[in-house]
């Protein structure tokens, strides 16, 4: 049976892109980078912030990348809950998931994940919370997930990974355990589509938990 939630955390559980948006664009104001709206930021993050402020950089070379770093980073940190919020159901849903163990594996840096976690009102609910710098490879390597297997003492077939991006799926797929899809974050449905499940809100987790129970070490086509 299920016993382990592997929960992404931006676009999933939080709507974080308005601040990582503004961040963003400080970050790259002095280097002469255009202004990037949230929906066009939405669509780029995902893959840790280093490598995404890299690519939007016109001269992308260590000092550059190191002082745009430095830039997101001062910004982020004193902004990082201006408006970010949880979704919809997010804590009335989590409420109700008191039997199950559950973890957050973000490709944002772990004391990031945990002060939106915290901000937001909802730590209290994950025993782990894994963030790009705590394990040596991100999503969508399987490493963090295996990690949270170990650290559970859970098989393969009793954790499941529920997020917004193709990332997250990816790495639930490689580490060999199902995967959920949540339609209404960062990713079109479009590239999601290799989930097991896709729900279009989160208290729609709480139908398909019993649907992956039945399904267990028996993967198929997505559905929802």
């Amino acid at each position: 049976m299920l016993k382990l939630l592997i929960f992404d955390l931006d676009g999933t559980l939080a709507d974080t892109a308005q601040d990582i948006a503004d961040a963003m664009n400080y970050a790259l104001m002095p280097f002469g980078v255009r202004t990037y709206s949230v929906e066009e930021t939405k669509a780029m993050v995902g893959s840790g912030i280093s490598k995404l402020l890299g690519s939007l950089l016109p001269d992308n070379n260590d000092k550059n990348n190191e002082a745009a770093l430095k830039r997101f980073l001062d910004y982020y940190s004193m902004h990082i809950i201006d408006n970010t919020t949880t979704y919809p159901f997010v804590k009335e849903t989590l409420l109700q998931l008191g039997d199950f163990r559950k973890a957050v594996v973000s490709n944002k840096r772990e004391a990031l994940s945990k002060r939106v976690l915290e901000g937001i009102g909802i730590l209290q609910f994950f025993e782990v919370v894994l963030g790009s710098d705590s394990v040596a490879e991100k999503k969508p390597s399987p490493v963090p997930i295996l990690k949270l297997l170990d650290m559970f003492g859970v098989s393969k077939k009793e954790a499941v990974i529920i997020g917004d991006s193709n990332y997250d799926i990816e790495a639930g797929k490689a580490a060999g355990i199902m995967t959920v899809a949540v339609t209404y974050g960062f990713r079109s449905r479009e590239v999601l589509r290799d989930a097991d499940f896709m729900i279009d809100r989160f208290d729609e987790v709480l139908k398909v938990l019993p649907e992956l129970e039945k399904r267990q070490g028996h993967p198929s086509t997505s559905s929802g």
